[in-house]
């Protein structure tokens, strides 16, 4: 309204008269005979002000809810390229909603241990396999944790099954270095086997006959989340073992 006052000051006295000239003739021909009076200029700043009491009067009946967080934001670019925004559009079409996203979140936390480092280092060197790789599937079997024992029946850092400890020559899979050497043994002979990482990785966790049944990774949700996780592991491992 300041604007308004200042560029059409006496537009708006004249308009104002109107108004109450108006009040006091409550006959129609004698309150349009007095708009005619005040001229064009003063006839649009009625139109002016009667436009903005009118809106003030509509503010006031639908008063907007506080902003909540997290609500609905809209935005439009004008023509000089500014982007407009708000929470509350007033049926304005220029504006569109924002869509939401949520905030990067990491996939997976990467257990920083160097309990067994050593030991990792020594078996993977013996077998050839690199020492980030172990270290990742131990994080993913295991937690580090040597006393483990799954539902399955898999035992220790590397988590063998009984029958493939057998078969490794593993007497006590609950003890860090014949549970390492063997679990790293039979990691390298999935690596021969298939010829990359992420089918050696799967065979590893959903063993070989399933890996084979389906040519490649199975369709399990488990399964292909652990080779993921193991993966990512591997590759924030690598700065472990630098030489």
């Amino acid at each position: 309204m300041r604007g308004l006052v200042r560029t059409d000051k006496w537009h708006v006295m004249g308009a104002l008269d109107l108004i109450h000239r108006c009040r006091r003739q409550p006959s129609v021909p004698a309150g349009i005979a007095a708009g005619r009076a005040l001229g064009s200029g003063a006839r649009r700043a009625l139109l002016r002000v009667l436009v903005g009491l009118i809106g003030l009067g509509l503010g006031v009946l639908q008063l907007p809810e506080p902003a909540r967080a997290g609500g609905q934001i809209y935005a439009f670019t004008d023509g000089d390229g500014v982007t407009h925004y708000t929470n509350i559009p007033w049926g304005d079409a220029r504006y569109r909603p924002i869509a939401r996203t949520r905030p990067a979140r990491p996939l997976y936390v990467v257990p920083a241990r160097s309990d067994y480092d050593i030991l990792i280092d020594r078996a993977a060197r013996e077998h050839r396999v690199p020492p980030a790789l172990v270290k990742a599937v131990i994080a993913a079997e295991s937690d580090f944790d040597p006393e483990a024992t799954s539902r399955a029946g898999a035992q220790g850092l590397m988590q063998l099954m009984p029958t493939t400890a057998a078969h490794l020559g593993v007497l006590d899979p609950l003890e860090p270095i014949q549970n390492v050497h063997g679990g790293v043994s039979y990691l390298r002979s999935l690596i021969d086997r298939y010829g990359d990482l992420s089918r050696a990785l799967a065979a590893y966790n959903a063993g070989p006959t399933v890996v084979d049944f389906y040519g490649g990774i199975p369709p399990y949700r488990e399964t292909r989340a652990y080779v993921d996780r193991v993966l990512t592991y591997y590759r924030h491992y690598h700065g472990d073992f630098a030489r």
